[in-house]
């Protein structure tokens, strides 16, 4: 069992930067593989960046590249999302999850999931 605990979401104006911390119990921490996703209101939970149990590996949507960078230090059992340019679009619930498999860009590609932490650019 993997408990999974988000932190450093916020109100921040566009153009801003956030980094978003994931903070994992229990072993093994670098045997999963993390992930971020998001959902905004209304809309369907969608998938951010993935990077593997290793850290060599790191996929992100289109929408996201070249201004999201996904890292984990697995001696502090915590992965991060640094954001920066931060655009209103990036509005969401930003949820991290984990699986024993490789990356995954698919929800049902994990096994435990955080609560989320609530992201808000301003324009």
């Amino acid at each position: 069992q993997v408990q999974l605990v988000e932190s450093g979401g916020g109100l921040v104006q566009a153009g801003g930067s956030l980094r978003l911390s994931c903070a994992a119990s229990g072993r093994s921490f670098g045997n999963y593989a993390m992930g971020w996703f998001r959902q905004a209101p209304g809309k369907e939970r969608e998938f951010v960046s993935t990077i593997s149990s290793g850290g060599g590996t790191k996929v992100y949507h289109d929408s996201v590249k070249g201004r999201f960078t996904i890292s984990r230090d697995n001696a502090k059992n915590t992965a991060y999302l640094q954001m920066n340019s931060l655009k209103p679009e990036d509005t969401a619930v930003y949820y991290c999850a984990c699986n024993r498999g490789g990356t995954s860009t698919r929800m049902n590609g994990y096994d435990y999931w955080g609560q989320g932490t609530q992201v808000t650019v301003s324009s």
